[in-house]
């Protein structure tokens, strides 16, 4: 498998090869790849590479070695439900094939994950840009563009379909500390799709939404609960409690993947916290006094009450709450 690597853009473009489940694992630890359906789809490569693995060398134990494997990639990061999500089609997979069959079936999976992710993004995008009227400016948070996912994007994918339609004349994107993936990537997509674009310090949103009044707030999801509470990258919900203090209208993008109905609220979903190293350094040079200690969890949870819209691949839930969401999958 072969990942671009995410720390290093934009002042690299650095590619790098996974053969077996561990490396895939921490490719998605260490933040090679990183993304809610983007780590999706790579966890279910890194089954069909363990499962090839393992075949080959254990091939009376090898399914016992592949469920160490697919544990060890479940481990990799805790809040995005796609991951499990992903892991859970490919163990159905695993169950209802023989041995014979079970690695081409793997491969398929594994494939259809990916395209499904893509073609979910193209509806996405013409959704929530179905919610855009007039013309004017956005701002978005992170990366939920091609990088984030199979191809396309989430928020970014609405951007792009709204652009299309001549709806967005500029984007500004939050800074997104502490890995800075709204400098690095957000900006690094646009700039390639030639989609006007300011960055911002997110301790500027506020000044932001006073005085450029944007449209929308347009985000991505990691996980959504049963009542329409969204955990997203950490400075999510401070976006949110100002687009409801300004009047700006707040849209979340995310395909039914990461949408987790056996979590009744953002309560429940479970929060990553990485090395305080990541606020303290800068470029692996130590920007903080020493003895400063840092709070670091990669991600917040915003209300649903806070939300107007979320949108799937199966169309649009206009304020969000439990009856709403039970509505949209039933439909």
């Amino acid at each position: 498998m072969t990942l671009l690597d995410q720390r290093v853009l934009p002042l690299s473009e650095s590619y790098r090869q996974y053969h077996d489940a561990p490396g895939v694992a921490d490719a998605i630890r260490q933040m090679v790849v990183r993304g809610a359906p983007a780590i999706g789809i790579t966890a279910a490569y890194g089954v069909v590479l363990a499962a090839r693995q393992h075949f080959a060398n254990t091939s009376k134990t090898w399914r016992e070695s592949l469920a160490a494997d697919i544990k060890l990639l479940a481990q990799s990061r805790p809040t995005a439900v796609n991951l499990f999500w992903a892991l859970e089609r490919m163990q159905r997979v695993l169950n209802e094939n023989t041995d014979t069959s079970v690695l081409d079936a793997l491969l398929h999976e594994a494939l259809a994950i990916h395209d499904e992710d893509i073609a979910a993004n193209f509806s996405m995008g013409e959704y929530g840009a179905g919610l855009i009227s007039g013309q004017g400016s956005v701002l978005t948070h992170c990366n939920t563009g091609s990088l984030a996912t199979g191809g396309y994007g989430t928020a970014l994918g609405v951007i792009r379909s709204a652009y299309r339609q001549e709806k967005i004349t500029e984007v500004f994107a939050d800074e997104t500390r502490p890995w800075l993936q709204g400098a690095r990537l957000t900006a690094w997509e646009l700039v390639k799709d030639k989609i006007p674009v300011r960055l911002l310090a997110e301790g500027a949103a506020a000044s932001l939404m006073r005085s450029e009044r944007p449209g929308w707030v347009i985000v991505g999801a990691d996980r959504i609960a049963a009542n329409g509470d969204v955990a997203n990258k950490i400075g999510t919900y401070s976006l949110a409690v100002l687009a409801r203090q300004h009047g700006v209208n707040f849209m979340v993008v995310a395909p039914t993947s990461t949408v987790d109905m056996s979590i009744a609220s953002g309560e429940d979903i479970p929060i990553e916290y990485r090395d305080e190293q990541e606020l303290l350094q800068l470029g692996g040079n130590r920007i903080a006094a020493e003895g400063a200690h840092a709070w670091n969890p990669v991600f917040d949870v915003t209300p649903a009450g806070l939300i107007d819209a979320i949108v799937t691949e199966r169309g649009v839930i206009l304020q969000p709450d439990n009856d709403r969401l039970l509505k949209h999958f039933s439909e």
